[in-house]
């Protein structure tokens, strides 16, 4: 495996693209009432603010502009093979049907849909980007969006989702780092409470450890058996709690209570020429070991559990295995 410790499927990560901000329904409210200047303001700090974290890390700072998407995933797919990764998922990459054609001469990369689940038709262009683009799951930025996760409006969104036997991922808490998004009514992972409950074939992810909601998320969790929990990131969120969690509380206090199996792992590598993080893994891969795992737990965190979520098999990524049911790719 090149130098990793364990099989690893990296759940989350995200395809570099340029144009439409992050921010979507959220920054658009923001620049009617307060003016597009005052956005890009923002825009502008929050990038700066995230150099002092590049820094701390040792990383390189972002090409400008990112390459295109085809050469984005042409990267990752040698990183993949170079570092003995199983594969990779891209839960966003400047459009559903941008980022499944730059994935599909890559068998080993995964892509999600990630359009507005508020947009016209969005159930039906969930099943397309399914059953026509070959993408394997759903994700969303809950602060973003320009009404409550919780509107029964979205209700076809996770029928379809359900329907079709996909993950959905859902961002809550602080949204792009420092000097982002921190409130709103979608910030809180309860508000997904009566939802994943509604639901209850669907399995809902939620990334970064509930990015600041951790009593929230495992409140979440304790309710609603198909909510998962997914470990990417920096984590930043965490110098801004008192006091401040190490990334092996974290991994103890989701596993003691849940166990192994609804632990996900990710990176939520991006830009390059940073490319796949691997600092973030061995953090986590420390932590888990420290907290005296068993070796089958430790495969279900690093691979196993995204694997089962996406009706993916560890053989698939051998030599000669197939992926055939992955999705029309």
């Amino acid at each position: 495996m090149n130098g990793l410790p364990i099989e690893v499927f990296d759940f989350h990560a995200h395809l570099p693209y340029r144009g439409s901000s992050l921010w979507g329904g959220w920054g658009k409210r923001f620049a009617r009432r307060f003016g597009e200047e005052k956005l890009q303001l923002w825009a502008k700090k929050n990038a700066e603010a995230q150099k002092a974290w590049w820094r701390a890390y040792g990383f390189p700072f972002p090409e400008r502009p990112q390459p295109p998407p085809e050469q984005c995933a042409a990267h990752y797919a040698r990183e993949v093979e170079t570092l003995g990764l199983l594969g990779m998922v891209f839960v966003t990459g400047g459009g559903n049907e941008t980022l499944a054609e730059a994935l599909a001469p890559h068998r080993k990369l995964f892509g999600f849909a990630h359009h507005d689940p508020f947009m016209p038709n969005a159930a039906q262009e969930l099943e397309e980007a399914v059953k026509r683009l070959g993408l394997v799951g759903y994700k969303i930025f809950a602060p973003a969006l320009s009404g409550s996760i919780a509107d029964p409006a979205l209700d076809p969104v996770w029928e379809t989702a359900e329907r079709l036997g996909i993950p959905v991922l859902i961002h809550f808490g602080p949204l792009a780092g420092a000097l982002g998004v921190a409130a709103g009514e979608n910030i809180n992972p309860l508000v997904l409470h009566d939802v994943a409950k509604g639901f209850p074939g669907l399995k809902f992810v939620i990334p970064h450890f509930g990015c600041g909601y951790t009593r929230e998320l495992l409140h979440l969790m304790w309710a609603a058996d198909n909510v998962y929990v997914d470990t990417s990131g920096n984590n930043e969120w965490r110098r801004y709690q008192w006091p401040v969690p190490t990334i092996k509380d974290l991994f103890q206090a989701f596993y003691e209570v849940f166990g192994a199996e609804r632990i996900i792992f990710g990176t939520d590598s991006s830009h390059l020429p940073r490319g796949w993080v691997r600092a973030y893994f061995q953090e986590q891969f420390r932590a888990t070991s420290e907290l005296g795992l068993a070796e089958d737990e430790m495969r279900k965190i690093f691979s196993g559990n995204a694997l089962r979520l996406l009706n993916l098999k560890p053989e698939m990524f051998t030599a000669g295995g197939s992926l055939a049911g992955a999705g029309e790719r």
